[in-house]
């Protein structure tokens, strides 16, 4: 089944990467996005990762298995972002305060969002771990499950805004739109790799399914709490209340917008 299904998570994870190109798109018609409409983006993505992570992944996770076993699974999720932050912390950098920065640190910028789209190629992947089992959607002969729906929806919206935070350093650097275009799709990238290790793994590894639910959600709560909602508000330092009030908005929206798909695809 694993061999069978794993084209069509493969195509999803590159569903989810080529969205995230689109987040450049205003660069297209526009030179500057403002800060506020900025900050409202980074609350929409963190809003949906969360509604997904609690509601989708740690719902599921109890249902196929008990407390500990998701438990375990967010604890392992957070630790192994938390190294991956560390490993890439001595390049930390506000990109707003590098006018004079060289291409190559840049192109850094990339390198430190593509390594956090790792873990939400790992969630997509878990998601489809009924592929052909179980679902009301039929792809490619097989029926794909609701979770999996849902899961590939929210990654796709919540990686516009990341898109974006690629296009606003290159922007500034010069660069022409089809490469910030480029560039943003090519940040995103590990998601289908990663999707189609995770699937592997859960379909063939089935008890470690809960585990692999709660890995998903601590990957993604964490990424939020840690750097989503930090970097939304580090745009939002000159606006009154220092950008709170439009996050919340944002982190509004994007629970509003994932209730109906999920009363959809559940």
């Amino acid at each position: 089944m694993a061999v069978e299904g794993i084209g069509l998570v493969i195509v999803a994870g590159l569903f989810t990467a080529v969205v995230c190109g689109v987040g450049t798109l205003p660069f297209f018609v526009v030179d500057e996005i403002s800060d506020r409409v900025t900050v409202v983006l980074w609350g929409l993505a963190g809003g949906i990762m969360l509604f997904a992570s609690l509601f989708g992944f740690v719902v599921e996770g109890l249902e196929e298995g008990s407390l500990v076993q998701v438990g375990a699974g967010l604890a392992v999720g957070i630790g192994l972002v938390i190294v991956a932050d560390r490993v890439i912390a001595n390049h930390e950098f506000e990109p707003r305060d590098m006018p004079d920065a060289d291409f190559k640190k840049l192109v850094l910028i990339v390198g430190v969002l593509t390594v956090h789209s790792f873990p939400e190629g790992v969630a997509l992947g878990v998601a489809f771990a009924d592929l052909g089992v179980d679902g009301d959607l039929v792809l490619a002969g097989l029926a794909v499950p609701g979770l999996a729906v849902f899961i590939t929806v929210a990654i796709s919206i919540q990686n516009i805004p990341e898109g974006l935070a690629v296009a606003i350093p290159l922007h500034s650097y010069g660069l022409p739109n089809w490469k910030l275009f480029g560039w943003a799709v090519f940040s995103s990238l590990p998601q289908p790799v990663a999707a189609g290790i995770a699937y592997v793994f859960v379909t063939v590894a089935r008890d470690f399914l809960p585990f692999g639910f709660g890995f998903a959600a601590g990957a993604m709560i964490y990424l939020v709490l840690h750097d989503i909602f930090p970097e939304g508000l580090a745009y939002g330092e000159d606006l009154p209340g220092n950008g709170r009030r439009e996050l919340l908005v944002g982190v509004v929206l994007g629970v509003v917008i994932m209730l109906p798909v999920m009363l959809l695809t559940g």
